[in-house]
């Protein structure tokens, strides 16, 4: 018999009723664990650095706004430049384009609202840890508008493909082995895919490939 090991997920919130409603929620999940909480993104960075890389939780769930404290944006993209970072899936009231597409920008892997069913939460975080991209119908909605505003890109088809891998949460030496191309080859595409979505990071070209509708949610 198989023993599943559960998804271990830091608390970022500065709110204790939200904290401990959230913890509640992880601890009646079978397969995740609360490995820490913390109050704002500088407590956060100090956990994850006690942790250690070996003992990193998979998914930093992480709000925006927290006071005077670091906020989330400023954190994920401290986080996300970690050496094998966790992912980080934003849990917000916030649905602003500006929240939204700052949050992107920083590296997070998913946009959730704070009104979502918990087992919506659930089903994200696991969705996060396996490095796909998830949003929330309000956030999706919002960056669909964006991108039609501006015009649809246009991707080739091998950007595409390299696209739709990168949702798979492929590093680049693995999209070089699945399509028999160089690394460096697996970077020119990247920069013209980035340049083309007026993006600068693998989740933000994932985020607004899925909006545009030129890649299917994994």
């Amino acid at each position: 018999m198989s023993v599943v090991t559960p998804v271990r997920v830091l608390l970022v919130d500065d709110h204790p009723v939200v904290r401990r409603g959230l913890r509640a929620m992880v601890d009646e999940l079978p397969d995740v664990e609360a490995v820490g909480e913390a109050a704002d993104g500088a407590e956060a960075l100090r956990l994850l650095d006690a942790l250690g890389a070996g003992a990193r939780p998979d998914v930093v769930l992480m709000d925006l706004q927290m006071g005077a404290g670091m906020h989330g944006v400023e954190a994920t993209r401290h986080i996300t430049a970690l050496p094998s970072p966790p992912a980080v899936l934003i849990l917000t009231t916030y649905s602003t384009d500006a929240d939204i597409l700052a949050a992107v920008e920083a590296g997070a892997t998913g946009y959730l609202l704070k009104d979502a069913p918990p087992e919506d939460v659930a089903a994200a975080v696991h969705a996060t840890a396996r490095g796909e991209t998830v949003l929330a119908p309000p956030v999706a909605a919002r960056l669909l508008g964006r991108v039609r505003a501006g015009g649809r890109p246009t991707l080739s088809p091998r950007e595409t493909e390299i696209l739709g891998l990168l949702a798979e949460g492929l590093a680049n030496r693995q999209i070089s082995r699945r399509l028999f191309i160089s690394e460096a080859t697996v970077k020119t595409h990247l920069v013209h895919i980035y340049g083309k979505l007026g993006v600068d990071s693998r989740t933000a070209a994932v985020t607004a490939g899925l909006a545009a509708g030129l890649i299917r949610p994994v």
